[in-house]
């Protein structure tokens, strides 16, 4: 409908130039003429008007039906490709360049206003003002985004705030704006293939906001696209598990489109976010816990909780397992908790595949985890 809206006002302004123009080519026809057609009464006059509007209204009729379509098509082209562009942008950002430019603008009428009553160039210096303290504002207020967005948030507001415990700290420095304070979480990749994540969030053991930057929706749609197997299971199930967690948390899940195209590791993006937004990162990989601890970076690592959670075993206490292979050592047999601990089983090879009751009698805790050692009660 506005595309259609936008052809005809073209056309129109297309035939109404063109019957100006031929209004205005009354004199040249005169001359052609060889009198004045003014001085030959009212009907000389309209007959020439008739005799040059109609042909002018079809040529220039005719020219509104073959450009209009060229014109509008240009027109609406460059408008999408300009709102892909300006989407990409941060909202904050471009409120902060459009009142950098109104105020570039401001001062450039104050000062070229005395000047353009100059003889010569004196209307065309506001104009260069205009143009020179309109990009300088914007390039300035962007500079200055933090310290304008700052600003205004220290201007009171008649209406009472309502606290929220979410949200209890203050509004931080970073390209996240308002919506991201320290309580916030950033998932990175391994977390988010590990899909653990979305059990926690059901448990309710995660606050405030879990925020996945777009460069890590990136990452996982080029192992999505891998040629190997494995990658591509891995890629298409963090996919499936960030669409599942936007359907079951949509207040709850932000999707950023932050990015640093001087940074080419995920790792280190998600490092200098967190520290820019002051956010927790929850992640799996071992070297992106220890760099992002190193930068003072709260870590929440989902392995750190899977064995923070484990049931404890104490010497002396008993339990019943169900046995499940041979041991290395004669007469052993190997049991498993629901966790995935080994059990050592001594006394316990004729128990195998079954049910039995056993004593623990010590725990050794390795860097690999736990591993129980129990004997037989027969």
């Amino acid at each position: 409908m506005l595309k259609k809206f936008v052809s005809l006002t073209i056309s129109l302004i297309i035939i109404i130039t063109g019957l100006i123009l031929t209004d205005y080519s009354l004199p040249f026809m005169s001359e052609y003429l060889g009198y004045d057609l003014h001085d030959n009464g009212v009907f000389c006059i309209t007959f020439a008007n008739i005799i040059l509007v109609l042909p002018g209204f079809f040529v220039f009729g005719w020219l509104a039906l073959v450009l209009a379509p060229f014109v509008t098509n240009g027109i609406f082209n460059y408008a999408e490709r300009l709102t892909v562009s300006l989407s990409r942008i941060p909202t904050s950002d471009i409120l902060v360049m459009i009142f950098g430019i109104g105020i570039g603008l401001i001062l450039a009428n104050l000062i070229g206003g005395p000047f353009s009553r100059l003889p010569i160039i004196g209307p065309y210096i506001p104009i260069f003002l205009s143009l020179i303290l309109a990009v300088v504002g914007a390039k300035l207020a962007l500079r200055k985004h933090n310290d304008i967005v700052e600003f205004f948030n220290r201007i009171p507001s008649r209406k009472t705030p309502k606290v929220d415990a979410a949200k209890n700290d203050s509004v931080l420095d970073g390209p996240l704006g308002d919506r991201l304070y320290s309580s916030n979480k950033l998932l990175d990749t391994s977390v988010i293939i590990d899909g653990r994540i979305m059990d926690i969030m059901a448990a309710g053991f995660l606050d405030g906001q879990i925020v996945v930057p777009n460069f890590v929706l990136e990452e996982l749609q080029k192992l999505s696209d891998s040629a190997d197997s494995l990658k591509r299971a891995k890629g298409r199930r963090g996919l499936d598990l960030v669409q599942d967690l936007q359907i079951s948390y949509k207040k709850q899940l932000l999707v950023v489109d932050n990015d640093y195209d001087d940074l080419s590791e995920v790792d280190a993006k998600l490092v200098r976010l967190a520290k820019q937004a002051n956010a927790d990162i929850i992640t799996n990989d071992y070297n992106l816990n220890k760099v992002a601890g190193i930068q003072g970076i709260k870590v929440l690592n989902i392995n750190e909780l899977a064995n923070a959670i484990k049931p404890v075993v104490i010497a002396g206490e008993e339990m019943t397992v169900y046995l499940v292979k041979e041991g290395k050592e004669s007469n052993q047999a190997v049991a498993y908790l629901d966790d995935g601990t080994m059990i050592v089983v001594e006394n316990g090879r004729r128990g195998i595949g079954s049910s039995i009751a056993i004593v623990v009698t010590s725990v050794l805790q390795t860097a690999a985890g736990r591993m129980i050692f129990a004997k037989a009660k027969y």
